[in-house]
């Protein structure tokens, strides 16, 4: 099997792939809360909040897609397996059962701030390693706060 030959260095390679792994991580397990919020969700703002949850899945499904191909074409592969994503995850997991609209859109403030923290790290971490994949990055820090903002503005 043929592998796909890296435009970058070793390290540069190295330290891209670990950002674009770890956003990927972020982003499948940000659209599987998001997804598992909009199905329990319950209270007077339904509507408004799980339209928007739709919105915050179709933006990690579309990033981490954008990432993973971003890996690979730097010779990375990209891993989001479920058993790797749980073990990787760094966000707290919404409770079972229903859940109260005001405490959802707090879960998804708090774990998207938790996310953009993550990717301004690793935007500074690529700003040397590779400045596509920093661009990249980049581009989905700043959907990830503007979706943010308007969570935050329902609290």
């Amino acid at each position: 099997m043929a592998a796909v030959k890296s435009p970058l260095t070793e390290t540069a390679q190295k330290v891209t792939g670990n950002a674009l792994q770890g956003a990927l991580v972020d982003l499948i397990d940000l659209a599987l809360v998001a997804k598992q919020a909009h199905w329990n969700l319950t209270g007077r703002n339904f509507k408004v909040v799980h339209e928007h949850l739709d919105e915050i899945v179709d933006l990690a499904r579309q990033g981490q897609d954008d990432v993973a191909e971003r890996a690979i074409t730097i010779g990375i592969n990209p891993d989001g397996r479920a058993r790797t994503v749980a073990d990787r995850t760094d966000l707290p997991q919404l409770e079972a059962g229903y859940l109260a609209g005001d405490k959802v859109v707090a879960a998804i403030t708090d774990a998207l701030a938790q996310i953009i923290a993550r990717f301004r790290e690793r935007i500074t971490e690529t700003d040397e390693s590779d400045p596509v994949t920093q661009d990249l990055l980049i581009g989905l820090a700043a959907e990830l706060e503007k979706q943010h903002w308007m969570f935050q503005a329902q609290l």
